[in-house]
């Protein structure tokens, strides 16, 4: 079987991670490409301004032309890639198994550095408390770098990683983080084809490329007779071929990828964090920062954490059904949240469904009934909300509904009312039904698939 040397495992490392790192800068469509080509960006900063396009293009140039400002430019920067897995979901995204931090200086990767989480936190004093979910349910005695993104907000997520890289060692200084789910990786696929990676066994399409992956990972090495320390090698093996495939991509495919990424920005599958507060500005004006929004409204986001539930988001499917009456004094507010676990059997990436739910509404809410959790609901405040909390089990092949009534703050019924409904990262298209009762009446009745943040709004 073929085998690769540790300084070419850095060199696939590199080409990988610059790979993601320069899509996701490219998002703004053709004429941004071609400017980047000929490094005229800097030339579009007066034209973003006044360019006849529409405000949310016209912001997202100007996101772009700034980060590539940054990274350009004659001074040193260094960015913390965290490399989440959405199979096994976590309230940022998706758990935390690798990290980079990459060196860039006029435009280009002057180095790169990649650490196993599992390695790094051995490096990590063991005097931090983790969350108390995390204490009081699966055990973990401290909190380090793997379990960092506990937060449904990123630059919280962001710093908590950066704390966790010094703690551990970490000798750089961080001027930006981002953070990167593994279904990315399928929008790549889908545009090279279908990869076959000499001395592994099948192809590797986006279909099936993450399960494959981690079955070769956890499983396929030790029927291949591959030594445990050498069983990721497969991914530097891949990385090589995709990032060559990548290089001869035409005009047309690379714009299919800017827009894959902006889709993913979107839907905060990518999340960026700029220590710049200028660049961050621009980043949070076009919603690429994962923030968890301030909102003079009615508010709601359900994040979700896998507790030792393995790989299992793979088979979890969620609906949510809202429902608010305005009608008297007091708004009424009524949340279902169904899991379907879609597989059948217990195997080795499949188990019943535990997670730590959270559900975010505005702040001054009161809970009156909650039903389908395990054991008690906690309280407490984040992020200027009120937070319900509580342990969520699913057995295999079974469906759960959690039913939330809760009082809603009278100020939301003030004027006309709004609703912004924000999605946790990694947790995939999610069914959506919003009810609003008014006069005895119903007065919005709306079906949606929330793939990303979404904001309601009705008026007399």
């Amino acid at each position: 079987m073929k085998k690769t040397t540790p300084l070419q495992r850095r060199t696939s490392w590199k080409i990988f991670i610059l790979f993601w790192i320069l899509a996701a800068l490219l998002l703004a469509g053709w004429y941004v490409f071609l400017q980047v080509k000929y490094r005229n960006i800097e030339n579009l900063r007066p034209f973003a301004k006044i360019a006849p396009i529409g405000g949310e293009r016209r912001d997202e140039i100007g996101a772009l032309m700034y980060i590539y400002g940054i990274i350009s430019g004659t001074e040193e920067k260094n960015l913390l890639v965290l490399f989440q897995n959405d199979l096994e979901l976590r309230p940022g995204g998706g758990f935390i198994g690798a990290f980079g931090v990459i060196k860039f200086k006029n435009g280009k990767i002057q180095d790169i550095a990649v650490e196993d989480t599992g390695n790094f936190d051995k490096k990590i004093p063991a005097n931090i408390a983790p969350p108390a979910p995390l204490a009081e349910i699966i055990g973990t005695k401290a909190w380090k770098m793997r379990d960092s993104n506990w937060s449904p907000d990123f630059k919280v997520n962001a710093e908590q990683a950066e704390y966790f890289y010094n703690a551990g060692g970490g000798k750089e200084n961080i001027d930006g983080v981002i953070a990167i789910n593994t279904v990315v990786l399928n929008s790549l696929l889908s545009i090279t084809g279908p990869v076959k990676i000499d001395g592994y066994p099948g192809e590797y399409r986006d279909e099936n490329a993450i399960l494959q992956l981690e079955y070769q990972v956890e499983k396929g090495y030790l029927e291949q007779g591959i030594a445990k320390g050498e069983r990721k090698n497969i991914m530097a093996e891949l990385a090589d071929i995709l990032a060559e495939k990548a290089q001869s991509f035409s005009f047309s495919e690379q714009l299919q990828m800017a827009r894959k990424m902006e889709d993913h920005l979107k839907q905060k599958d990518i999340q960026l964090f700029f220590k710049d507060k200028a660049l961050q500005d621009e980043i949070e004006k076009v919603d690429w920062g994962g923030r968890v929004k301030d909102f003079d409204g009615d508010y709601l986001m359900v994040s979700d954490a896998n507790l030792l539930a393995l790989k299992s988001d793979f088979c979890i499917r969620r609906r949510m059904e809202y429902a608010v009456d305005i009608e008297n004094d007091i708004p009424q507010a009524e949340l279902a949240i169904t899991y379907e676990h879609t597989c059948r059997v217990k195997d080795w990436m499949t188990s019943d469904y535990r997670s730590w739910l959270r559900v975010y509404v505005p702040n001054g809410s009161f809970l009156t009934e909650a039903g389908g959790q395990k054991g008690d609901v906690s309280y407490s405040e984040e992020l200027g909300k009120k937070v319900f909390g509580m342990l969520v089990i699913v057995p295999v092949g079974e469906a759960k509904t959690i039913t939330l009534k809760y009082r809603l703050p009278e100020n939301v019924k003030k004027g006309n009312y709004r609703l912004l409904v924000q999605k946790q990262s990694g947790s995939g298209a999610v069914p959506f039904d919003f009810t609003l009762n008014e006069s005895n009446e119903t007065a919005l009745d709306l079906q949606e698939t929330l793939k990303g943040d979404r904001e309601f709004e009705f008026s007399e």
